[in-house]
């Protein structure tokens, strides 16, 4: 399949950053700079800049995401955001299984399936992120990590749910440190987890699926990145927090190398 026909996504992932405030300033000055971009835009914010995101980016084509969901529809889960809850003001895209949800809040591959099941079934777009550590790299298993995270991660979702989900590969010890994997590193786990989606389902529905590179790609880098078979868009961090440094990425996105 020619690359040119999956969706190229770039999502930025701004964690605990910005006040609803700041978070409209940033999103009115992007918009012009990816007004004519040729990928898929998403801004996925806190809880609390929700609203006035919605509200910064309507009419434009920027989509707003969460960073997580709770797998219940309701019930006694003080603190918790549920996936309908979301729905039901207007965001398209969520978060699930980020690297920092399981080291710092107990996130397993169980609860990361739990989730995604309950995302889709109210009605969102899924940014499923997988990826191994420092020390499972270095063990030389970053394949069987990777690939028993996305086989976990996909337990009983259907060939047509599968559509509504869009892979991101995160190596953990390049989120937050500012290492990078190369372009190399990058499109072969990016590969295996295209594998691996083969084997669950088809290979038409494997190359259909957009896998993103996330771990620190920014404006220097991502063409690079970007210009990889099986690497079809990113998951920003820091560099999404800037809307120029963004905006470069977007670009690079929207005239890839196939």
């Amino acid at each position: 399949m020619d690359k040119a026909k999956r969706k190229t996504v770039i999502a930025g992932n701004w964690k605990m950053n910005k006040t609803p405030s700041e978070a409209e300033e940033l999103l009115i000055s992007l918009i012009p700079m990816v007004k004519d971009a040729d990928c898929e835009v998403i801004a996925c914010v806190p809880y609390t800049d929700i609203a006035k995101a919605l509200e910064a980016v309507h009419g434009a084509n920027i989509k707003i995401g969460a960073e997580n969901c709770h797998w219940a529809e309701k019930g006694a889960y003080t603190g918790e955001i549920s996936a309908g809850m979301l729905k039901s003001i207007g965001v398209d895209y969520v978060i699930i299984g980020h690297s920092e949800r399981r080291q710092y809040f107990g996130e397993t591959d169980v609860t990361v399936n739990q989730r995604v099941k309950a995302a889709l079934k109210a009605g969102l777009t899924v940014i499923l992120c997988v990826g191994e550590l420092k020390e499972e790299r270095e063990q030389g298993i970053t394949a069987e990590i990777v690939s028993l995270q996305t086989k976990i991660a996909l337990a009983g979702i259907t060939d047509q749910d599968l559509s509504k989900i869009i892979v991101a590969y995160e190596p953990v010890w390049a989120i937050g440190t500012g290492l990078t994997a190369t372009s190399d590193q990058a499109e072969e786990v990016c590969k295996i987890i295209r594998d691996v989606i083969a084997t669950l389902y088809s290979d038409g529905l494997a190359e259909s699926t957009s896998i993103l590179y996330g771990g620190s790609m920014h404006d220097q880098n991502a063409e690079e990145l970007l210009s990889k078979y099986n690497v079809d868009g990113g998951l920003i961090g820091g560099a999404s927090l800037i809307a120029e440094k963004f905006a470069a990425i977007v670009d690079a996105a929207s005239s890839p190398v196939i």
